[in-house]
Parts: structure tokens; sequence; C-alpha cells
């Protein structure tokens, strides 16, 4: 199978010596597939395909299998507000306030994430297994997603970081091309290591471009690690997954409880409507439709 005929998927890597560790991912289909959900304007899809390609890659850190990682991104922009949900395979799903947020390309022929995304901050959320969860919350530092992650790691958990992310968009506002690539410093790193790759940083500028012309996961991090020995691990195929189901959104009709829900099907029954309620999940745009028989038999 050719790398453009593939689905997404991430290759995992770290230094020889121990210094750092690196995942890249490739990420075309998981962003084409938002696309057939949300149906974004251009330079939408462009912002929440890095924001998803980076959620993916943070998904594959988590330790266990119900484990699962968050990023919200809240700003003042025309998008609006942004959210990714990955699951520790890297499985992840997004929605948009406004998937039909859309700019003027900037003089340099780019799409203009960061005046799409705004001012504003990034949260970051893990459920973990057996613990509580955690957040961490810093206010962007410009707005173009890769900046962003790397700042979050740097400000709220010390962890040196490298992030670039990339998505073409074609006028028709199909993904011609995405992934990026995380690279983290671990404790008692040489210096030498990290002075390389903050200089390998500029091999990685127009990405997108680079994985249209064929670049794929490994060759995304013997970029990164230019200079560096590295070892590759493993692969790991991911893709655009909802987990939303009928019983799920039961439940969370049931969590209104039984007075309000009674209340909601009188005003519909009042509306001339029928007596059901309908819900809409924000990741896939699935409807699920309940009678009021069975929402009143969720109480007996």
């Amino acid at each position: 199978m050719s790398e453009r005929d593939r689905g997404s998927y991430i290759v995992r890597a770290m230094s020889k010596d121990g210094s750092a560790k690196a995942e890249a991912i490739i990420s075309t289909s998981i962003v084409n597939q938002m696309v057939g959900v949300h149906h974004p304007a251009p330079t939408s899809v462009a912002a929440m395909g890095r924001l998803l390609s980076a959620t993916s890659i943070i998904g594959t850190m988590l330790k266990q299998k119900e484990d699962a990682v968050s990023i919200v991104i809240d700003g003042d922009g025309p998008i609006g507000k942004m959210v990714t949900v990955s699951d520790y395979c890297g499985n992840v799903r997004g929605y948009m306030q406004n998937p039909a947020a859309d700019l003027p390309v900037r003089p340099d022929g780019k799409l203009d994430v960061k005046g799409v995304v705004g001012k504003g901050v990034l949260r970051l959320n893990r459920e973990l297994t057996g613990e509580q969860p955690y957040v961490g919350m810093v206010e962007l530092k410009s707005g173009e997603i890769a900046e962003d992650i790397a700042n979050y790691f740097v400000q709220s958990e010390q962890i040196p970081t490298l992030c670039a992310l990339g998505v073409l968009v074609s006028p028709e506002c199909k993904c011609l091309a995405a992934g990026g690539v995380l690279v983290q410093l671990l404790p008692f790193y040489d210096p030498q290591v990290a002075e390389q790759l903050e200089q390998n940083a500029s091999k990685l500028v127009n990405l997108s471009r680079k994985i249209e012309g064929g670049l794929d996961a490994k060759g995304i991090l013997k970029l990164a690690f230019d200079g560096i020995p590295f070892d590759l691990f493993d692969e790991i195929d991911v893709s655009y997954l909802c987990t939303c189901s009928r019983e799920r959104m039961k439940r969370n009709l049931y969590s209104l409880g039984r007075k309000d829900l009674t209340q909601l099907l009188s005003e519909q029954a009042k509306e001339g409507k029928p007596e059901e309620l309908e819900t809409v999940c924000h990741f896939c745009n699935n409807h699920y439709t309940f009678g009021k028989d069975e929402l009143m038999e969720m109480f007996s």
C-alpha cells in the first residue's frame, strides 16, 4: 500500500542516548474524516486539522487503556471554541463552534490560522484511570496551534518541547496532506542533543507540502533527529473515531432528572409536536430520538 493510500498513523522514536523522544503523525485521512462530518471552511479545516493531529499524538502518550485526553482552545477568533478528544490508542474526534469561519489567505499565501483562532487560552485535561483528572491551562502564545502546544508543555508541565504541524487544504476544502511531530526532552538530557534539535526545527517548516510530496512519518522523524542517532519503535494506526452511542445519549438525558424531562416533553406537546426528544452528538453529528415511553421507563 502506498503512503498516499494508507490511513492515518503514528511512529514513535527515541534518541539512542535517551535524551529525547518523538512521535510523528500522518493525519490526512483523519482530517478528511473530520471534513466529512463538519464541512468546515478552508481556514477552519487547517486549524482543526492541526489540533486533531496534536491531540492524537498526545493520546498515545497515555499509559492505560481507559485513559483519555482532551484539549480545548477557547479563543476570541471567528472559529470560536475548539474541542478535541483522544483515547489511549490515538483515535481522535473534535468539533468547533463555527465551522464556517474563514479568512482571506495571508500575504505569504498561507491560511490565516492565527487570525481564525484569535487570542485566548488552551486547556488540556487528562482523565486518568484511578486518579483525579489533571487539568492544565495556558494563554495562547500564537494561535498557530503547534507553538501553543509546545508552549503548554513548557509552561504547564516544564517539559522542553518542539511541535510542528501542517495541514494542506485544497480550494474545494479537501485535505491534501496533514501531519506533524512532537519532540520532548527527557530528564538528564544531553545539552548538545537539545541544541541539535533546536537547529533541526527549521527542517520542519512547510511540513504539509513535504508530506504531499511523499514524506512519511519515519521521514519526519529523520528530519527532527537529523545528526542525532535514534531508534524507531512502533507504528500505531489512528483514525477519527466517535464514541457516542444511543445508550450514552440516553444516560445523558437521564441525568437531567424526571422533572426536567417531563417538562421538556410537555413543551413539545404544547407546540403540537410529538412527545419525543432528539439529541445530536457534537463530534459526529449523529442524531438520536427518544420517545416519551422510552424516557419515562428509565425512571421505573
